[in-house]
């Protein structure tokens, strides 16, 4: 018998129960799907992460008070930090004194950083910006964030207190719709700013709306919102990012003498390095990724085990047949590839739908992530799947090839 011959009798064992065949080729098209499209939202999360941390520049640093990381930084967060009396808070001379070039010859620009929470009204029109701080001027670069239309605010207008704002394309068009926001009024928590300026288009990351942003000088936000409490960060950019490391030691030296530190143990204040922070995040997310896959591969296996009860349940119905086909000369090698042949079938095209499955999935959004597919993750889905049919097939396979012709023409 020929390998054309094999398949075709393969196909026409297939299609006896087409139903059958049906869902176990969609288990192993589930498995392979939920492989590329977790392993894809896995590398999507890394990317979004670190597109993120990119738009701080590879020379930037942030500073925070205490020793518990980036949680809080709300004016809520810092009034309650500041009545603990356990933290000394960060405070506008400290960003003062960072910008000393004496003490500090490696720091390029530094602004402090006073976040809030107000809701924004024009006219009927409202918005929450995920982002509203008082900055200066200095934090647009070192922050790397650009501006598309209008102005930056001035050392003058921080010195003054003037109620302006530069917001992101979410904000303006949430207030604004189409038209231009620029020389507009808002009223943020009451206060009234004018808007000067808009910032170039972020995007989102995640969960956060890089464009939901309100900036206005932090004399401005001081004065009108949050009161003169401690700050929620300082931004410190480096000189360039061979310098970071040296730059964070000087601030290191800069803070622990303001704040009358004596040991690093004792810090009431932590810094994050952004070289450290994309090295700690590409860790993180590649530990998510193998989780992600490890889950979806668990579905490919149960595929995998589905295969082997249907190719069981398949031999035992088709007993009489084998006993057949071995009596009129069929071979062992003839019935073990028929069954083989089968399997893999099952599990290839189960394979090609998944993997086009995988491919529509990924287009869109999860849980604010967009999937990001990586070609070895495919190859490899699609080739395990293709090895789950020949290994879970295997066995029943063998099984029917090893039936004695006596005992399989008695079979009922």
């Amino acid at each position: 018998m020929n390998p054309i011959e094999i398949i075709r009798f393969a196909l026409r064992g297939l299609s006896i129960n087409r139903l059958r065949t049906a869902l176990t080729t969609l288990g192993i098209m589930i498995g392979v799907m939920s492989v590329i499209i977790l392993i894809a939202v896995g590398n999507g999360s890394a990317k979004s992460v670190q597109s993120s941390l990119d738009r701080l520049g590879t020379n930037s640093i942030q500073i925070r008070s205490g020793a518990g990381g980036f949680g809080g930084g709300g004016v809520a967060s810092a009034r309650s930090r500041g009545n603990s009396g356990n933290t000394k808070q960060l405070t506008v001379l400290d960003a003062k004194a960072l910008v000393d070039q004496n003490q500090a010859p490696d720091v390029k620009q530094v602004s402090p950083v006073m976040n809030a929470n107000a809701t924004c009204v024009n006219g009927t029109s409202t918005s929450t910006p995920a982002t509203f701080s008082g900055v200066w001027p200095t934090y647009f670069e070192a922050a790397n964030s650009q501006i598309a239309t209008g102005n930056y605010f001035t050392d003058d207008d921080v010195n003054q207190g003037r109620r302006v704002a530069i917001i992101g394309n979410t904000t303006a068009t949430e207030l604004f719709g189409t038209d231009n926001p620029i020389g507009q009024t808002v009223r943020c928590g009451g206060i009234p700013f004018t808007v000067i300026g808009t910032t170039t288009i972020k995007g989102s990351s995640g969960f956060q709306d890089g464009d939901s942003l309100f900036l206005a000088p932090i004399t401005a936000i001081q004065n009108s919102i949050t009161g003169y409490v401690g700050l929620s960060s300082i931004i410190v950019e480096a000189k360039s990012s061979k310098t970071t490391d040296a730059a964070q030691t000087e601030i290191q030296s800069i803070l622990d003498a303001r704040h009358h530190v004596t040991s690093s143990a004792s810090r009431d204040y932590r810094l994050f390095n952004q070289a450290s922070l994309l090295t700690t995040s590409a860790s993180n997310s590649k530990v998510f990724t193998v989780l992600l896959g490890a889950v979806a591969a668990i579905s490919l296996l149960v595929g995998g085990i589905g295969i082997t009860n249907i190719m069981l349940v398949t031999v035992v119905e088709r007993t009489r047949e084998i006993g057949i086909r071995k009596a009129i000369g069929a071979p062992k090698r003839i019935i073990l590839t028929q069954f083989l042949i089968e399997a893999t079938i099952l599990s290839v095209i189960g394979g090609l739908l998944g993997v086009f499955g995988g491919f529509v999935g990924s287009h869109f959004t999860i849980l604010g992530v967009k999937p990001v597919i990586v070609p070895m993750s495919v190859l490899l889905a699609f080739g395990v799947s293709i090895l789950i049919g020949v290994f879970f097939g295997g066995y029943p396979a063998s099984r029917a090839a090893s039936l004695r012709p006596i005992e399989a023409l008695r079979h009922e």
